[in-house]
């Protein structure tokens, strides 16, 4: 940046900038920090014209957006060094005083202030007296040192090398702690010889400020006891060793930043950030309360584990038992992870797999990722995303809130230490979203395999590899989670466990785990599996097994109070003892309903805790055609109930029922344990087959369940959820099942031992779905007609 320092080469018209608490010298350097628009606009002008500005102190700091009135006539033309845009839209400038100006003319004051200036040349003359004051004022300025004002050596040193009486003037006022209108008057001092006298009356004044204060320190430094006066004789001596270079607790600080980062193995880009703040830190006054903000960034950046890993467990057997040993079933599950351990040992270099686990609370979700990172001989880290609503818990705050820090993502990985660890997000499905921002958008990012390798994090600001990690997600329900989230992750889903599975888990598993937690082993506590089939029966209904743990803990509880009381022997729990520890019986196992039933049909429903059995009542009255729904039914399940009172309409002359009957009665379609929302389609079949039984006076199958969407010709759609479904029929005890036909290649999920109990009878219309669930002997009046003779459509009126 040229100097400009002759009057003839300075424009008379200027941008100004009004400053606040600050009043600049000529021949001075100071940092001008720039945040209002019209000053930000000028500071753009002057760099555009030749770098050349008018500063003018405002009278009062406060007023935000200063007038002609508030500003003082006399200021300073500064030369532009340096300029530096700041993130939030302020600027920082490095500027040097020129000469001193009077403003003659206010040209514009948008969209910033612009004036005619008169450039105030000074007369450079000397003399005895004007000597005399010259060298009294570099006495007196070294006798403020002296007396403990903090001055800098060399600044005192420079103060001594000026010849020109002003410029000695003007140094000294710019280094004292005078207030701004003191070094107005000094600025507005045109003569030399007056500002010298200005700037020592001024200095005597803080000179006998200071010799006061040294002599209250004496008195002070008298009075200290023993303690006192070795603290302070250590901080003396520290500050005598500081000043001698024999000690320097900055630099040691920093010479550790730079071997710490060295050794961090970190990316060219991310060293020289590192680097970078490290230069700031030093050049930063220890006292700064930047300074922390500093030492907490830098200790983020070394402790990540930018080039460590764990080594990873490539043997495919010693995986498969450790998998085995932890968890039953879960097949699909387990051959994945084999998969990705068999093409990660034929290639070097392999993104690890995003999965998401989805299924029914207790299933095994959460504890099979703990069980993944022990066969892969990862880091495993779990991350609840349950009620997470603000965005910064995935990336992180920026740093320029107070007490920033990264986001959850990276304090994790900070915290394994290494860069491929297992990492479970539970939960994915209960995110939330508000005002603060959505956390399922930034978790686009982080599940991406083509993006997370340079995942960008607030606090951060700087990219770290995530492409090695092996995250896992939970849900109960695919449906909450974004499509642009679901797309990203390979989706696994895990059904509910049938009564088989159950025993085995309680065998291998949970009975041994209850024991030892409850101090008592197999001789002194027996639960047979008769028992446990029992509470599986009567005592749990659910997908999962934790219900199972609960009630084999509770078991174990009693025991224990027992032994302790001094029963002697061995306790053995059968299922003709286990009311004893448990209660009556919560459920019943096997059909719901002793007889066949007038109006009530078993339907099949999927929930986020599994499958269930529901069933569908219905009943007829004297009225006027009015359909009543009760039972808390959703907007598409209300549908479907029209739908199959259309059918019945459609079809009642088929069916033996009255025509008219839409004219003469109310029908009213409820779904037990009212207090639960209901919703979806495919209880379609099931209420259209209670109302055809209530009609009709058929009673339905006690034996037999359903599961189907209808449409108003009578058509059986496929649904959703359908092995979920089947399980949860299978542990009620019921043997046949009608399905949607289109369904039936979801049989092969089933296992081999359920398709062999049940009976799936597939159907496509309500004419089948009819001919089966209502009792053969009183099976309703639905003519013969054949397609090929009639030519018309079997659920057609």
């Amino acid at each position: 940046m040229s100097e400009v320092s002759r009057t003839e080469e300075m424009p008379d018209t200027l941008p100004l900038i009004p400053l606040r608490d600050l009043i600049l010298f000529p021949n001075l350097v100071v940092p001008l920090f720039v945040g209002r628009e019209r000053s930000i606009n000028a500071l753009e002008e002057a760099m555009r014209e030749g770098h050349l500005v008018a500063l003018v102190t405002q009278v009062k700091a406060e007023t935000q957006e200063p007038g002609h009135e508030d500003l003082y006539e006399i200021g300073c033309v500064a030369s532009i060094m340096q300029e530096l845009k700041l993130p939030d839209g302020t600027a920082k400038a490095l500027v040097e005083g020129q000469h001193r100006f009077r403003i003659l003319e206010w040209l514009h004051d948008d969209p910033y202030f612009r004036v005619r200036v008169e450039i105030i040349e000074e007369e450079v003359r000397t003399d005895v007296e004007i000597e005399a004051l010259m060298r009294a004022l570099i006495r007196d300025f070294e006798r403020a040192s002296e007396l403990g004002k903090p001055i800098p050596q060399e600044v005192l040193m420079a103060a001594s090398t000026i010849e020109e009486p002003g410029r000695l003037a003007d140094f000294v006022a710019f280094h004292l702690n005078l207030k701004v209108e003191e070094k107005q008057q000094i600025l507005e001092a045109l003569d030399p010889k007056d500002r010298l006298e200005k700037t020592a009356k001024f200095l005597r004044k803080e000179l006998e400020i200071l010799e006061l204060g040294s002599k209250i320190q004496d008195r002070v430094k008298d009075q200290m006891t023993k303690t006192q006066r070795e603290y302070f004789l250590r901080e003396q001596l520290k500050a005598i060793q500081q000043e001698l270079g024999q000690f320097d607790e900055v630099q040691a600080e920093v010479e550790e930043y730079k071997e710490k980062i060295a050794e961090a193995a970190m990316p060219e880009a991310v060293q020289e950030k590192a680097i970078k703040e490290v230069g700031r830190l030093e050049k930063m006054p220890p006292q700064s309360a930047e300074t922390g903000v500093i030492r907490t960034y830098l200790d983020w950046l070394i402790g990540l584990p930018w080039n460590t890993e764990s080594e990873e467990k490539l043997d495919l057997i010693a995986a498969q038992q450790i998998l085995d040993e932890d968890h039953y079933g879960l097949e699909k599950v387990k051959e994945r992870i084999l998969e990705y351990l068999a093409v990660h040992k034929l290639t070097d270099k392999m993104r690890g797999p995003i999965l998401c686990f989805v299924g029914p609370p207790g299933v095994g979700k959460t504890s099979i990722g703990k069980s993944i990172a022990r066969a892969l001989g990862r880091e495993f880290i779990r991350m609840s995303l349950g009620g997470v609503r603000d965005e910064a818990e995935i990336r992180g705050h920026r740093r320029t809130y107070v007490g920033a820090l990264p986001g959850r993502i990276i304090q994790s990985v900070s915290q394994v230490g290494t860069n491929n660890p297992v990492f479970m997000m539970d939960e994915i499905d209960k995110v939330g979203a508000d005002f603060r921002g959505d956390p399922t958008s930034a978790l686009l990012e982080v599940l991406d395999p083509e993006q997370n390798n340079s995942f960008q994090d607030h606090y951060l600001e700087a990219p770290f590899d995530l492409s090695n990690v092996m995250f896992i997600t939970t849900a109960n329900l695919l449906d909450p989670i974004p499509p642009a989230l679901r797309d990203r992750m390979e989706v696994i889903h895990f059904p509910g466990y049938t009564e088989d599975e159950k025993l085995h888990i309680a065998r291998q598993y949970l009975i041994p785990k209850q024991l030892t937690e409850h101090g008592l082993s197999p001789t002194r506590l027996d639960i047979g599996d008769d028992a446990v089939q029992e509470i599986v029966r009567l005592y749990t209904r659910e997908a999962g097994v934790r219900n199972l743990e609960r009630t084999i803990a509770m078991v174990c509880r009693q025991v224990a109070r027992k032994v302790v009381e001094g029963k002697k022997g061995k306790t053995k729990v059968t299922a003709r003892t286990l009311h004893k520890y448990l209660g009556p019986a919560k459920f019943s196992y096997g059909l719901a309903e002793e007889r066949d039933e007038v109006g009530v049909s078993t339907g099949l429903v999927w929930t986020e805790v599994g499958g269930d059995v529901i069933f569908i009542e219905a009943t007829k009255m004297p009225g006027k055609g009015n359909l009543s729904l009760t039972g808390q039914l959703g907007d598409v399940m209300r549908e479907s109930a029209q739908a199959a009172v259309s059918y019945i309409r459609a079809r009642a002359a088929d069916l033996g029922i009255d025509e008219d009957f839409n004219e003469k009665l109310d029908m009213h379609i409820h779904v037990p344990a009212a207090a639960i929302p209901k919703d979806g389609p495919s209880a379609g079949i099931t209420m259209a087959t209670a109302l055809a039984s209530v009609l009709t006076g058929c009673p339905v199958r006690r034996d037999l369940a359903m599961t189907g969407e209808i449409t108003l010709r009578g058509r059986v759609l496929p649904i959703g959820g359908l092995k979920e479904k089947l399980l949860a029929a299978h542990r009620a005890g019921i043997t046949t099942v009608l399905i949607p036909k289109e369904n039936v290649r979801d049989l092969d999920l089933l296992p081999e031992h359920v398709r062999e109990d049940m009976k799936m009878i597939p159907v496509e219309t309500m004419d089948e779905v009819l001919s089966r669930a209502l009792v053969p002997a009183c099976g309703p009046k639905i003519r013969a007609r054949k397609r090929a003779a009639t030519g018309s459509d079997s659920g057609k009126s």
